[in-house]
């Protein structure tokens, strides 16, 4: 089916739909508190007995850290996360950081130019992925077909940190960090179109071999989901460390009620509490739907 019969079909989430933090499973939370602060300089906004809540300074919350003991490593070739992106607001921005963890020695897996946007991975010391990337503006996107062309091409490693050479030092996550997109694990791709496409009502932006890219609003994707690893293995029946949970936040009561009737009418459970919608996607990913920001204390409780 192409894009624009899906397009024809289906039920869109509201433009403005937008990712919102992740929940991590944890072992050692106070060292990974001690490194987010000093990788990508995020702050502790909130703190319970088991739980932080990290995000920039002076922005809204992007990761929960929940301190699980004695859980089983989550199985690389399963389900789950690939990794959580993070998105700073300009190239200035992206160029100081990479600037800092040049300077710091920080280990960087992989450097990518995707035409959409120019991107950095590494992974936090429990093996949880992460990308730090800044978008080009929507302006300079180029098309293909009826999807937004993207690529994975060499990053101009050399002239960003030029560039943040020339700039003031880093001095941690800038105001208007957010979460940008999260990339998932699934066992099936269909399965996974039909649910986060035809049901959960994003569009599909583009296609590789072996993975799909969903978005609301015209966004180059909200969600990455492949097969690369993880064909045929869901997520273990039982609790693990890594990625307990993702977000999307609606705009409003109406459109997250409109949603849960899809999912319920296409046979997927759904959990209410606290405002929010939970469901799990078909290779055992869980989802939590909610409208507005939800403040770092609200995320204690969660």
């Amino acid at each position: 089916m192409t894009l624009a019969a899906l397009a024809s079909v289906h039920v869109r989430l509201p433009v403005d739909t937008r990712d919102g933090p992740v929940t991590l499973a944890v072992a050692d939370r106070d060292g990974l508190v001690a490194w987010y602060g000093r990788v990508l300089g995020f702050v502790e906004q909130a703190r319970s007995a088991t739980r932080s809540v990290l995000g920039a300074a002076d922005g809204a919350p992007l990761l929960v850290l929940d301190q699980k003991p004695g859980l089983p490593a989550h199985d690389p070739r399963s389900a789950g996360l690939f990794h959580v992106a993070y998105l700073v607001p300009t190239r200035e921005d992206l160029a100081r950081w990479v600037a800092h963890v040049a300077a710091q020695r920080i280990p960087i897996e992989g450097a990518s130019d995707h035409l959409v946007s120019e991107a950095f991975y590494l992974s936090d010391p429990e093996g949880n992925g992460i990308e730090v990337y800044r978008d080009r503006p929507r302006g300079e996107w180029r098309r293909k077909g009826e999807e937004i062309e993207m690529d994975t091409l060499a990053a101009d490693v050399q002239g960003l940190l030029a560039l943040g050479g020339r700039l003031p030092a880093w001095t941690g996550a800038p105001a208007g960090t957010t979460v940008g997109h999260v990339h998932l694990k699934v066992a099936d791709l269909d399965a996974t179109r039909r649910f986060y496409v035809e049901t959960l009502g994003m569009d599909l932006m583009t296609t590789y071999p072996g993975a799909l890219f969903v978005a609301a609003g015209g966004y180059h994707h909200h969600l990455g989901l492949n097969v690369w690893r993880s064909k045929g293995r869901p997520k273990p029946a039982r609790e693990e460390y890594g990625l307990t949970e993702t977000t999307l936040v609606v705009p409003d009561a109406e459109a997250l009620a409109a949603t849960a009737a899809r999912l319920a009418t296409a046979g997927y459970k759904t959990d209410s509490g606290d405002g929010a919608v939970i469901t799990v996607d078909p290779a055992g990913n869980r989802l939590r739907l909610v409208t507005g920001e939800a403040t770092a204390e609200a995320l204690l409780a969660a």
